[in-house]
């Protein structure tokens, strides 16, 4: 077996050493590695009975939420069991055995570097209202950030191929939001996505579930949620220069081009330094240079698409709202993955090594980051 189950657990129950009896009966050989996140003593017999049942358990001193025990269990499955893809899985039973297997083997067949998906339907009575609309609503704004549509951007259960693990200790987020920054980013990084039908499974109204709706939520939103601010703020400068130009000058051309390079000024610091802070890494000339590119492709893109819809018989003011909407997505996506996006070549000498992405909180680098960790599991 070359495949390394992952299985990240916060004051779990008895499903969670049900759930490793059953791995090791299905593929004995294959590695089961359990990271405790801080769950304390209460916990202590339920990862003794998964360890007895024959998982590797990695105890954590205090939590620190999902995607910091999925980097360390990712760490530790790379130093014990070198070249082994990986499975991850969640600890509450809504994942089965045979999910898991099929999650696997799925992966083993890829013949390129893909992510495999374990996707839920998110149909049945017994799914929980919060939990199809929180779906629902994940699945819009990534296909809004990504452009790639994906059924089931919360799944836990994904499959890891090898060469990705390396790239997976650099990406941010300690808890929930980590998850989902590693879609984001799966793409530039080089790695496809791919997805498996499995079961959705919801026991007790998904009681078990550490998920809080409205911090984890700001937090896998955030993202989007900051460049709509910046496009809003400078949606406001342009209207606002626009009208003081006109008044001053009474030349019309003068006033639009002259209120949009201050906005676009405005909005491309923004955008470096609060948005996609990554891009701080990239010399000022390099990235500004993108953002002007960009920015004149989306004046003439929105001088067409309005030209176009007004022709249609669409009325100005629908022409454009529905032309901006669509071009916020498009900028979003290409800011992201061009505009702001670091390349070897473009990383000044003060460039840290870092893992910071789309909304990375200012404060440790990568390496920093991870003596960290390995403190905390010692302790």
């Amino acid at each position: 077996m070359t495949t390394a189950i992952l299985i990240p657990a916060y004051e779990p129950d008895g499903r969670l050493p049900q759930l490793v009896i059953a791995l090791r009966r299905i593929a004995p050989d294959r590695p089961v590695v359990v990271v405790d996140d801080g769950s304390g003593r209460d916990y202590r017999d339920v990862f003794d009975i998964a360890e007895a049942a024959g998982a590797d358990v990695v105890r954590i001193g205090r939590n620190q939420g999902k995607g910091f025990a999925l980097r360390v269990g990712i760490r530790t499955i790379m130093r014990d069991h070198p070249g082994h893809d990986v499975v991850t899985a969640d600890s509450d039973g809504q994942h089965g055995p045979a999910d898991i297997e099929r999650v696997a083997r799925a992966l083993a067949a890829q013949e390129a570097p893909t992510i495999v998906l374990g996707s839920r339907a998110f149909e049945g009575e017994e799914v929980p209202g919060r939990s199809r609309f929180g779906n629902r609503m994940t699945r819009v704004a990534f296909r809004l950030v990504a452009g790639v549509d994906v059924r089931d951007t919360q799944t836990g259960l994904r499959g890891l191929p090898a060469s990705a693990l390396e790239w997976l200790l650099t990406v941010a987020g300690d808890r929930f939001d980590y998850e989902f920054r590693v879609l984001l980013q799966a793409r530039a990084a080089g790695f496809g996505l791919s997805e498996v039908p499995i079961a959705t499974i919801y026991t007790e109204g998904n009681a078990s579930s550490h998920f809080r709706p409205l911090v984890d939520s700001v937090r896998i939103y955030a993202p989007l949620a900051r460049f709509a601010a910046s496009a809003l703020v400078a949606f406001g400068i342009d209207t606002l220069m626009l009208l003081l130009l006109q008044s001053w000058t009474g030349w019309l051309l003068f006033s639009v081009v002259g209120a949009r390079l201050i906005s676009g000024s405005v909005n491309y610091a923004v955008n470096r330094s609060m948005v996609f802070r990554r891009g701080r890494e990239i010399p000022v000339r390099v990235s500004a240079l993108r953002y002007i590119s960009l920015a004149g492709l989306l004046l003439a893109a929105n001088f067409g698409i309005i030209t176009a819809l007004t022709q249609a018989g669409i009325p100005l003011l629908a022409a454009k709202v529905m032309t901006e909407a669509t071009l916020f997505a498009v900028s979003f996506g290409v800011q992201r993955t061009v505009v702001f996006a670091r390349r070897d070549a473009d990383a000044s000498p003060s460039a840290h090594s870092g893992s910071e992405g789309v909304g990375e909180p200012r404060g440790l680098g990568g390496q920093e980051r991870f003596r960290g960790e390995r403190e905390l599991v010692r302790r």
